[in-house]
């Protein structure tokens, strides 16, 4: 029914739209109806907005427990490969200590080769320690199986019951780690 007249014309459209029940015309006349949509549209977003919300904190606490977990392994295997290298690098050290020891007594030029290996010896042991590489101190020590690998007792009056008389090989800690432990000699109260 356009007769020419807008207004005429948008009344009429919104009459016959309520006469054929459309909730939105309903809304648009009637004040209260329109603030209730608009209330309900509020209502919706804000339930959105913390959905939204939610989710978005969850992502980030998941993020931020992968990243600690991640660093957590990280370490885990950056210490595990530096043990790993610390052990392999204990049999050379063993040889060095059992060269040193076997060493003669000379003023020699041999005296010469002795101080080179010592010195390679000692900068071996400085750069395993930087790496976390911490000896056992076992000789006169009470015998701890959890630190020290008994070879062999000996009976003997001279030491107390359960008392590391001789330190055979040397243990190590890693990084507070048992890498290796100690082979010792035990005295006994004798029978």
């Amino acid at each position: 029914m356009e007769n020419g007249n807008p207004a005429l014309d948008s009344t009429e459209e919104q009459l016959t739209n309520q006469e054929n029940g459309s909730a939105d015309a309903a809304a648009l006349i009637d004040p209260a109806a329109r603030l209730a949509a608009l209330a309900a549209e509020r209502d919706r977003l804000a339930e959105e907005k913390a959905d939204l919300l939610d989710r978005l904190l969850r992502r980030q606490a998941e993020f931020e427990n992968f990243r600690r977990r991640a660093e957590r392994e990280r370490a885990g295997i950056l210490e595990f490969a530096g043990m790993e290298a610390a052990g392999a690098l204990l049999p050379v050290v063993d040889d060095l200590e059992r060269a040193l020891r076997a060493a003669p007594e000379t003023d020699g030029p041999e005296r010469e080769f002795i101080r080179g290996v010592e010195m390679i010896y000692q900068r071996l042991l400085e750069a395993l320690k930087k790496l976390g590489l911490e000896p056992i101190e076992a000789a006169g020590q009470p015998f701890d199986p959890n630190l020290h690998h008994a070879v062999e007792t000996v009976e003997t009056e001279e030491a107390e019951d359960h008392t590391v008389l001789e330190e055979l090989q040397r243990g190590y800690n890693f990084r507070g780690k048992l890498l290796r432990p100690a082979m010792v000699r035990v005295a006994v109260k004798p029978s």
